[in-house]
């Protein structure tokens, strides 16, 4: 089976994430509006730290690198910890480098509380200048009252994931 166009990659390693449910509700959506998407889930991948050397000669590294250089528009749902995406987001792009070079990249951030909101800014940046990203400006921020256990509670959260996926397909065929 050939990698999708689309990929979600959600990076939390916590059990009853809210990255992980809005990963989800967008690679829905994404098929809702016909496009093929995979989801790369990061708690079923044992990456090594990168540390320079080693660590990109591991299976999942070469793997997942493959993946993420098949697809066009990727979305990562990450975790917000200490004002920026989860370290699994940034151990991940540190691993797979090149692979990232000239994406469409949206992002679905899962916070405690509003005082974060622009800490994915980190993240897009080097995405942006080291990669030559084109990062969507629409990403979602969503705190934990946006949550009940196990789904998406804020009918305005589902409905700014929907237009992430809207734009992206938007900007995938312009």
């Amino acid at each position: 089976m050939p990698d999708a166009e689309y990929l979600v990659i959600a990076t939390s390693m916590r059990p009853g994430s809210h990255s992980q449910l809005m990963a989800a509700q967008i690679v829905a959506d994404f098929a809702a509006l016909g496009a093929k998407t995979d989801l790369i889930d990061l708690r079923e991948h044992l990456l090594p730290l990168c540390d320079g050397e080693s660590a990109y000669g591991h299976p999942d590294v070469a793997k997942l690198s493959a993946k993420i250089k098949a697809a066009r528009v990727i979305v990562v749902a990450t975790p917000i910890y200490n004002y920026a995406a989860n370290a699994a987001a940034k151990n991940l792009v540190e691993l797979t480098g090149s692979a990232w070079e000239d994406k469409i990249v949206g992002f679905l951030c899962a916070a405690g509380g509003d005082s974060s909101y622009l800490s994915i800014i980190g993240l897009a940046n080097s995405l942006m200048l080291d990669f030559r990203c084109v990062i969507l400006p629409r990403f979602v921020y969503a705190t934990g009252e946006d949550f009940a256990p196990g789904s998406i509670a804020s009918p305005e959260v589902r409905r700014r994931i929907q237009q992430l996926a809207e734009a992206a397909t938007r900007l995938r065929h312009t």
